[in-house]
């Protein structure tokens, strides 16, 4: 997930990471001492990077806010720590974290520092204070009494990083449409396998020190070297196993902590992590086909739910037997593009409903419903290619890295193929988009544990009741383990707490007085129509549906897709 409602993402296998739990001291075991007080760094200061108006429209602010984004950055500070490349060799080889600051600005009342995160794994940090001060006036406030910190972590952006040698282009066949046989699963695998093997012994030295424990030791470096004696957190996504890992390491450094979308303390398994993300898919489809069935008058679908799903199921099913051709829509449609429209989160509700109604006229060889075309958009450009000076946003070796160095899924053939038939039958409507999980199979270093301990310390947690990246259940999970107070949040939405103000506002009053909250925000909600007559205002649109829904068919089967 990279922070900033006009970047949101709105469906699963976004910007969530895998957590994990172990028996006291695997960490100190694995990965050397559990603390950093024996490493001593200083900040070096440096002029920031200064980005023109478009790296700012890259950046996908609005040209209203480039004098706001300039105007922040003017006060921020940039700087570099150096830290130890293997924290059990602290005089051994250093790698540099990259860092902003944007001082507090009630210096009376000044708090301490505020560390932040916005998820990935691999996403970059480094804007965050920025952006999360512009997304609304109560985001801006945490500004008030805290220093924001912004961190690129090891291997990503400005700190130090290495990029894998892309794989080879296969020049084969793609998977033919619908479901996948186990020979083209196994083809697909195998090229995995060799990508992984390729990547990971690239550069081991390096790739194998990018764990979750490593980065909460760099933040506990990077607090000693501002001189803070305690530091506060905010971390979404990934950043909440982060936080919930720097939390247990350091637990007498940590002031205030608030973790929105929280990940399971068993995600540090991708099989149990992408299963758990699956069915919440499909559930949230059943949300779908209730609200489709109140509005049977505009699309159609059936007057009930159950004949909702019962129309859809069978959509899916055909197009899975006798898949979509339109002459004007490059990619041939199969049961997966009924299963993506089927996954929508009720912000797309509307964008979504029109083509599942088309859908149901649609002849097969013939001219696309336009309501199709504006979902997949046959014949779209590629996007043009960064401008100069572009800050990179996410590091897709970081991202296989951080989660490969700690999966400890079932990596044979065989798991695969079982999960994918396991995941088809039991979310028969979605499954044939959330079917394959990521695999970590051919990475040839080996994964490295972690602890996650319960702390008395202040920690408030917010979970999204229907989001899927990260489930709900899996907020009172990790409350199971290190404590802490859950926040209800009745969206859809990944992360959104800070893209909706009143939910900032919650977050203010947190980080300002320390009083744990276990109350509910609204987080995003759909924009209510306009009235009958109403011409639809030029605004902005809401944080959870930053863009349309847009399908796309090379996403269909993918072992290795980054999880952003």
């Amino acid at each position: 997930m990279r922070f900033g409602k006009r970047t949101a993402a709105l469906a699963c296998g976004v910007g969530f990471g895998a957590a994990g739990v172990g028996v006291a001291g695997t960490a100190e075991a694995v990965q050397g001492a559990p603390d950093t007080a024996s490493v001593v760094s200083t900040v070096v200061w440096q002029p920031c990077p200064q980005y023109s108006d478009d790296v700012l429209a890259a950046l996908r602010l609005r040209p209203s806010d480039y004098a706001a984004f300039r105007a922040i950055w003017a006060r921020t500070e940039c700087g570099t720590v150096s830290v130890p490349l293997d924290y059990r060799n602290p005089g051994g080889e250093h790698i540099t974290i990259a860092l902003t600051r944007v001082k507090a600005q009630d210096t009376a009342h000044r708090r301490g520092i505020m560390f932040t995160n916005p998820g990935g794994p691999g996403g970059s940090g480094y804007l965050m204070p920025a952006q999360l001060m512009m997304e609304n006036s109560a985001d801006a406030q945490l500004n008030r009494d805290y220093d924001l910190i912004g961190v690129d972590p090891r291997g990503i952006g400005y700190s130090t990083s290495w990029d894998c040698p892309r794989g080879a282009d296969q020049g084969g066949q793609p998977p033919a449409p619908g479901q996948l046989t186990r020979d083209e699963l196994k083809q697909m695998y195998d090229q995995q396998v060799a990508d992984a093997t390729a990547c990971s012994q690239s550069n081991p030295a390096f790739l194998r020190q990018l764990t979750t424990a490593n980065v909460a030791r760099d933040l506990d470096t990077l607090r000693a070297s501002l001189h803070e004696r305690r530091a506060s957190y905010f971390g979404a996504s990934w950043g909440t196993q982060l936080g919930a890992v720097y939390r247990s390491m350091f637990p007498s450094t940590i002031d205030r902590m608030w973790l929105d979308s929280v990940v399971s303390p068993m995600a540090y398994q991708l099989s149990y992590r992408f299963a758990g993300s699956a069915r919440a898919v499909e559930a949230d489809f059943h949300q779908f086909a209730i609200w489709l069935a109140a509005h049977d008058s505009t699309y159609g679908l059936g007057d009930t739910p159950a004949k909702v799903e019962a129309k859809v199921l069978a959509m899916r099913r055909q197009a899975d037997a006798d898949p979509w051709r339109f002459t004007d829509v490059d990619p041939v449609l199969d049961g997966s593009f009924i299963g993506f429209l089927a996954a929508a989160p009720n912000v797309s509700w509307d964008q979504a409903a029109p083509v599942l109604q088309a859908m149901t006229t649609a002849v097969n060889g013939g001219p696309a419903p336009e309501a199709v075309k504006e979902i997949v958009g046959g014949g779209r450009t590629p996007p043009p290619p960064p401008p100069a000076g572009m800050p990179q946003q996410f590091n897709e070796t970081a991202n296989m890295a951080f989660l490969c160095n700690e999966d400890t899924s079932d990596q044979s053939f065989d798991a695969l193929w079982n999960e994918y038939r396991r995941n088809l039958a039991t979310n028969p409507v979605t499954g044939d988009y959330t079917g394959v999980r990521p695999s970590c199979a051919g990475w040839t270093l080996p994964p490295q544990a972690f602890t996650l301990r319960w702390s008395a310390g202040s920690l408030q947690m917010s979970g999204h009741v229907y989001e899927t990246a990260t489930p709900y259940p899996w907020v009172w999970q990790m409350q199971g383990v290190i404590g802490g107070t859950v926040l209800t949040v009745p969206d859809f939405i990944h992360a959104s707490v800070g893209h909706v103000e009143e939910c900032g506002e919650h977050m203010v009053a947190y980080f300002e007085t320390g009083r744990p909250d276990n109350g509910t925000c609204p987080g995003v909600q759909p924009e209510p129509a306009p009235a009958a007559g109403t011409a639809a205002a030029a605004v902005v649109p809401p944080a959870g549906r930053a863009q349309p829904l847009v399908y796309n068919p090379s996403k269909r089967h993918s072992l290795s897709d980054a999880v952003k």
